[in-house]
C-alpha cells in the first residue's frame, strides 16, 4: 500500500520520433526521461526498422528498465515510448506501454494520454478487458481487418470519431509516425524539428529540448499528423469542440520549464502566487512552499507581498511521488521520508504556506503537523487553485469524489482538520487570468463540476 499524495496521480507522457539518421531508441529514452515525471508506474519504447516493430515495456522507472544493452537491442529509425499511470486498467506489465496488434499484413504499436469516459461501451459493454489503450488498439486493429487496403490512418479517421474523452496518441507502423489529439484537446501534443530533419512528438516542450528538437507548434484537436519519407501532413478526422486543455497541467502537471498553449508554466504559476498575495494577504515572517511545484507561485506571492521567502521543507529527492508503506505507523512515518522540517527556518516563525491544490489533504495534514512539531508560531495555508471538488475523468487518478476532502469539507473545516491558522484558496476567476492567454480554452470540471463530455 503507498502513502496516498495530496495531489491527483499524474497523466501519462508519450513521445515519438522518426530520424533515420540517429539511433531513435536512445532519443526515445531520453524524451521518457524528461516524462518521466507524468507516470512512474511502467515505461516502454516501441520501434521499427522499416519492416518490422520491436517493442520492450517493463514495470518501474525509464532510468530502471533501460541501459545501454536494451537500447541496442531496439534498432531501427522510427520509435514511440509511453510513461504510465494507470487510470483505466490496473497497475500491471500486461497494461503497460506502447500496446501494439497485428492486423493483416500490417502492425502498430500505439502509446495513449489521457482517458477515455466511453471504454465500456466501445468494447461492447464488456468490462475488465484492460486498459482504454488496448480498447482503442482493439478497434483500429478490427477496423483494419475489415479494410480491404488496411490502411491505418483511413482506420484512424474511422475509430477516433468514436472516442468520447481525452486522448493524445503516438502511434506508428512499419514506416509512418502518426500523432492525434482528441476533439477538446484535453491533453497536450507538440511537434518539433531535428537538426538531421527528423521529426518529434511530445506531452511537453522540455521532452523536445532534451533531445535537441525545435518546437514547430501544437497538434491542433481533432488533427492527425502523419510522418513519413515525404515529410509533415496533416488531417482533420472530426470537427473541433470548445477547447478545454486541463487546467491542472498549468497547477501541478506539467514541468516548469515547459510551454503550454504559448504560456510558460513557470512565469504562469508565478502569476498564481503573486494573485493569490493580492487576493488573501495575511501578516507573516516567511513564504515558504511545499515542494515542488508550488516553489514558483511561493516565488510569485513573496514578490508580491514583500515578505521574504525561503525553504521551510526538504523534499526527499529519491522518494519519488509515492512510497511504499505497509502499516498506518509506517505510513505515518513515511511523511517525514518525504519532507523534513528545517527548525531554524520554521521555530517561531508566522509562515505562509503555499500549496498547488488539496486533493485528499493525508500528506498534507502530516506535513502541518511537522511544522507545528519544528516550532511555527502561526501558519497560514495558501493554496494556488480552487477548491478541488470533482472526479477527473480524463487522464487524472483522483478517486472517488468522496475521498475529495472539499467535495465533504468547507473550507473552514478543511483549515481545522489541517491546524492551520488561516486557509484561503484561489478564486476561479484569478487561476484563469493567471493563466492567460487561453483562460477561455480550460477545462475545470475538478473545480466547477461541469464536465466538457458527457460521462456515461
Amino acid at each position: 500500500m503507498s502513502v496516498a499524495s495530496d495531489q491527483p496521480k499524474e497523466a501519462c507522457g508519450v513521445f515519438g520520433v522518426r530520424d533515420p539518421q540517429q539511433p531513435v531508441s536512445h532519443l526515445t529514452y531520453l524524451g521518457l526521461y524528461a516524462l518521466q515525471h507524468r507516470g512512474q508506474e511502467s515505461a516502454g519504447i516501441a520501434v521499427s526498422d522499416g519492416t518490422k516493430i520491436l517493442v520492450d515495456k517493463d514495470m518501474g522507472l525509464v532510468s530502471t528498465i533501460f541501459d545501454e544493452h536494451r537500447l541496442r537491442a531496439l534498432p531501427g529509425g522510427m520509435a514511440i515510448g509511453h510513461t504510465r499511470y494507470a487510470t483505466t486498467g490496473a497497475s500491471a506489465w500486461a497494461n503497460a506501454q506502447p500496446v501494439s496488434r497485428s492486423a493483416g499484413n500490417h502492425s502498430f504499436a500505439l502509446g495513449h494520454n489521457g482517458n477515455l469516459v466511453n471504454t465500456t461501451d466501445l468494447a461492447g459493454g464488456q468490462p475488465n478487458l484492460g486498459s482504454d489503450s488496448d480498447v482503442i488498439a482493439g478497434l483500429l486493429a478490427d477496423t483494419l481487418t475489415s479494410q480491404d487496403d488496411g490502411d491505418l490512418i483511413a482506420a484512424m479517421t474511422g475509430v477516433l470519431p468514436r472516442l468520447q474523452g481525452a486522448y493524445s496518441l503516438v502511434v506508428m507502423d512499419e514506416t509512418r509516425l502518426i500523432g492525434a489529439r482528441d476533439p477538446h484537446g484535453f491533453r497536450p501534443l507538440f511537434l518539433g524539428r531535428l537538426d538531421t530533419g527528423g521529426w518529434v512528438l511530445a506531452s511537453e516542450t522540455p521532452a523536445l529540448d532534451v533531445v535537441g528538437a525545435r518546437l514547430i507548434r501544437e497538434i491542433d484537436p481533432a488533427e492527425i499528423v502523419i510522418i513519413d519519407d515525404d515529410g509533415v501532413r496533416s488531417i482533420q478526422f472530426a470537427a473541433p469542440q470548445p477547447r478545454a486543455l486541463c487546467s491542472f497541467e498549468f497547477v501541478y502537471i506539467a514541468r516548469p520549464d515547459g510551454v503550454l498553449a504559448g504560456t510558460g508554466v513557470h512565469a504562469a504559476r508565478r502569476r498564481m502566487g503573486k494573485a493569490l498575495a493580492q487576493q488573501a494577504p495575511v501578516d507573516a515572517d516567511l513564504v515558504m512552499p511545499i515542494p515542488d511545484s508550488s516553489i514558483p507561485g511561493a516565488q510569485g506571492y513573496a514578490a508580491a507581498s514583500g515578505i521574504e521567502y525561503g525553504d521551510g521543507l526538504i523534499k526527499n529527492r529519491y522518494i519519488g511521488r509515492t512510497f511504499i508503506a505497509p502499516t498506518q505507523a509506517l505510513r505515518e512515518s513515511a511523511v517525514r521520508i518525504k519532507f523534513n522540517p528545517i527548525v531554524d527556518m520554521v521555530a517561531g516563525k508566522r509562515l505562509i504556506v503555499v500549496e498547488d491544490s488539496i486533493v485528499r489533504a493525508t500528506t498534507l495534514r502530516g506535513t502541518m503537523g511537522m511544522l507545528r512539531d519544528a516550532g511555527a508560531a502561526e501558519i497560514h495555508l495558501r493554496v494556488l487553485s480552487p477548491p478541488y471538488r470533482w472526479s477527473c475523468f480524463y487522464g487524472l487518478d483522483t478517486g472517488d469524489r468522496s475521498k475529495l476532502i472539499a467535495a465533504t469539507m468547507t473550507t473552514e473545516q478543511i483549515r481545522d482538520h489541517l491546524d492551520a491558522d488561516s486557509l484561503a484558496y484561489l478564486t476561479l476567476d484569478r487561476l484563469r487570468e493567471a493563466i492567460s492567454p487561453t483562460p477561455d480554452g480550460l477545462c475545470t470540471a475538478c473545480l466547477t463540476g461541469d464536465y466538457p463530455t458527457p460521462q456515461s
